[in-house]
């Protein structure tokens, strides 16, 4: 192993383990080893791309077992998505079969697993469903009569975002995320009618855990004594919320003795829009005392060109604890910078240099193409179809958002929570039986003015059969039927699989769903039969069979599809809400259509995560990557997107830079990204198309530096520095105006694009029509 310095201690280590430990540590390098082994107090890795996070994380769980005798369950490890939870528990056992008893879980399924506990505590039923994004929009409309569906989906992200910073509806810092006095209305009627419901969302499966161990000590107590061994993986995706949670469960401020590790790549942290926060990874030390810090830089997935080219560009953030990468692969080829005519000429490069490599042997799945937005696809796709070239795009429509596959989701989670309103509007009336909006209205009004014991069958299938005989015959008789078919589904379901909590603290708590008494030894039948009853008698099928027909979609063996899933679990209570944990905990995981023999379309946002062998990153321009509005933090998030699609590349890295580009409708003249002027000119080797040779002496002559400005901006040139992007200004021809974006032309002359309050968008250079033009001054 090569030294990093002092490491003496750690083969130390080696020597006092077994022989089976010394087997799998014998694998790691220097540092990836000092972390594995390092005990006492908090430990940040900051694991760089590439640099094998995943054996460090599953290594230190099968030592902690093996060689530090900390039980299994006492040990939980969170991810972000089920496949990399999979991927952990997989790899851990393989080390040791002991790890199977290691809570290895995705946040989201822990706070369900923790809800599920203590659901009392936290004022939520126990059989609570979880809306996913659309039915939270359903359900603040219902909440909001009159509001349209637009406004509820922008009230529905403000309040998944207050949820991630653990912002309830009366807290003051609730105008931080949006000052509109509607919203904290909005917000407050929507937790009421989501109580009532006895459901939660996405934000409550973190917020909810919180709150209950903040203001439980016993709770708190007991999982403190429970999980001795709290390991984080990609931390830097975590949000205020997770980081609040993270802090309850540790107990290190209170003095528990349990240890902390988290692991994270500063550069790699791009899910702002989301909520993660960056700064969960930059202040870790100041939070957790006598934090230990090792960084992972040995890479081995691209090669050394490449990754000379990220790192010009991201060491220009000044958010960052630093760190520069070491290529385990050696040399390569330099990336190709090409400068191109149009997006025309961009997708017909990648379909050439695509095709060329094909026929000398490679695969199709050897290249991704990515860009920033999804609509920048459409051109490839076009010209893939031309070309008969495979591919696929990654991050379209999942398999448990497709309409089908949510209408037998809503039978079962009616079936599950008998109060669940957006699942009953769903199904009630579809196929249509005559229960139209009004008597959904009247249904949902009774059943929120009755007392509901959750065990009795009552809820909204209930008032609905009490209402029916009030209802027109057309809608009584389709309330009759729908009832009845409710009550035979219900009647389908044991009660076998019951909660169960650990009382000791030596052993594993646990919530037992029937997951480990499967069907077979039951004998209660899985959950496959209930769901092919509900396919054959709610009428789905029918109606699915004749849109198939007409349109050529496979919508029933879509929902056949989901019978297969569900083998796995008893047709019990406890099995079904096992089975919807696992479908709506993991919707946001990406599938892995990428393995498939294609080339692969995908956002930027997307690649994290995976790697190609060739990689073309597209729309190297200012206005589409970054935009225009991007600036402070945001333009440094930007920067480590970039520096993600980057990494993704294993051997070769293509960039274009388009010099027109069609954007909604019009043809737009665009600028080369400021990243681009950041890579030095020594580090890549460039390419033009005809007529963009000018383009080419811009960057070769440009200054390369922070910010990736050119040397104009960079020596205080006085046109960059009096007109800057964000300057408002008044012209006697159009009036009042603001400077939207600001560079140089492919001449060299500075130029400056104004969208004036009227709506009109005009470009000036200033040099020569400043006498047009007056700055307001504030």
């Amino acid at each position: 192993m090569e030294g990093n310095g002092g490491t003496a201690e750690y083969f130390e280590e080696m020597a006092k383990v077994s022989p089976e430990t010394q087997e799998y540590l014998s694998m790691m390098n220097d540092e990836q080893l000092e972390a594995v082994v390092h005990e006492g107090s908090p430990l940040l890795i900051l694991a760089g791309a590439g640099s094998g996070k995943t054996r460090v994380i599953t290594t230190k769980i099968a030592y902690l077992i093996r060689e530090k005798n900390v039980q299994p369950w006492q040990i939980l490890a969170v991810t972000f998505t089920k496949k990399a939870a999979n991927e952990m528990r997989e790899r851990a056992i393989a080390l040791d079969d002991r790890a199977a008893s290691v809570h290895i879980k995705t946040f989201h399924s822990f706070g369900a697993w923790f809800l599920r506990l203590n659901a009392e505590d936290a004022g939520i039923s126990p059989s609570f469903t979880v809306y996913d994004d659309d039915d939270a929009v359903s359900l603040i409309q219902k909440a909001v009569p009159g509001l349209k569906k637009t406004s509820a989906s922008h009230f529905a992200h403000l309040i998944s975002l207050a949820k991630d910073y653990c912002i309830l509806p009366d807290d003051d810092e609730l105008s931080e995320i949006d000052a509109d006095p509607e919203f904290r209305k909005v917000y407050k009627l929507y937790q009421s009618r989501l109580r009532e419901t006895g459901n939660v969302d996405f934000g409550d499966l973190i917020l909810l855990p919180y709150l209950v161990l903040k203001e439980n000590e016993d709770i708190r107590r007991r999982m403190q004594r429970k999980f001795r061994v709290l390991m984080v993986d990609e931390y830097q995706d975590s949000n205020v919320a997770q980081f609040k949670l993270l802090q309850e469960l540790s107990g290190i401020s209170e003095g528990s003795g349990n240890y902390i590790c988290v692991v994270g790549d500063d550069d790699q942290s791009i899910y702002k829009f989301r909520g993660a926060e960056v700064k969960n990874i930059l202040t870790f030390a100041e939070h957790f005392p006598n934090t230990k810090t090792i960084r992972l830089v040995r890479n081995y997935r691209s090669k050394a060109e490449i990754l000379t080219v990220a790192d010009d560009v991201v060491r220009n953030n000044s958010g960052r604890l630093g760190k520069t990468l070491l290529a385990a692969r050696g040399s390569g080829k330099k990336p190709v910078l090409a400068f191109l005519k149009n997006q025309d000429e961009e997708a017909e490069q990648c379909v050439m240099a695509i095709k060329k490599d094909v026929e000398k042997g490679a695969n199709w799945s050897d290249w991704a193409i990515l860009y920033r937005t999804n609509a920048q696809s459409l051109t490839f796709e076009t010209a893939f179809m031309q070309n008969k070239i495979p591919y696929q795009v990654v991050g379209s429509l999942k398999f448990y958002e497709r309409e089908e596959v949510k209408d037998i989701l809503a039978y079962l989670a009616l079936l599950a929570n008998p109060r669940d309103e957006i699942a009953f509007r769903r199904i009630v009336n579809k196929p249509a039986r005559g229960i139209g909006p009004k008597a959904q209205d009247a249904i949902v009004e009774d059943e929120r003015s009755s007392p509901v014991l959750m065990d009795d069958g009552a809820g909204l299938v209930k008032s609905c059969a009490a209402l029916a005989p009030t209802f027109p015959k057309k809608a009584r008789d389709g309330a009759e039927s729908f009832c009845a078919m409710m009550d035979s589904f219900r009647e389908e379901i044991g009660e076998e699989g019951t909660f169960l909590l650990g009382k000791s603290d030596d052993e594993e708590p646990s919530l037992d769903f029937g997951g480990e008494e499967r069907a077979e030894e039951t004998g209660t039948g899985n959950l496959s039969d209930l769901i092919r009853a509900i396919i054959e008698k709610s009428g789905l099928k029918e109606h699915y069979e004749a849109e198939d027909e007409i349109s050529g979609t496979q919508k029933v063996a879509n929902m056949m599809e989901l019978t297969n899933g569900a083998v796995p679990f008893d047709c019990t209570r406890a099995g079904l809400l096992e089975f919807l944990d696992h479908i709506e905990l993991d919707r946001t995981d990406d599938d892995d259509a990428h393995d498939k023999n294609k080339v692969t379309l995908i956002t930027l946002h997307n690649t994290k995560g995976l790697e190609f062998r060739k990689v073309i990153m597209t729309g190297m321009e200012f206005g589409i990557f970054p935009r225009t509005d991007k600036t402070g933090d945001d333009l440094e998030e930007e920067r480590r997107l970039c520096y993600v699609g980057m990494t993704r590349a294993k051997d070769i890295l293509f960039l274009t830079c388009c010099a027109s580009r069609r954007l909604y409708g019009r043809l737009e003249y665009m600028e080369m990204s400021p990243f681009l002027r950041e890579i030095s000119p020594d580090d890549i080797n460039i390419t033009c198309s005809r007529g963009q040779e000018t383009r080419k002496r811009l960057f070769l002559e440009s200054a390369h530096g922070k910010n990736g400005l050119s040397n104009a901006h960079k020596s205080g040139d006085s046109l960059a520095a009096k007109w800057r992007k964000g300057t408002r200004l008044y012209c006697d021809e159009c009036g009042y105006g603001e400077i939207i974006r600001c560079g140089e032309t492919e001449a060299g002359e500075f130029k400056i694009t104004v969208k004036f309050e009227t709506g009109e968008i005009k470009s000036f250079l200033p040099k020569y029509s400043a006498h047009k033009l007056e700055i307001i001054r504030d």
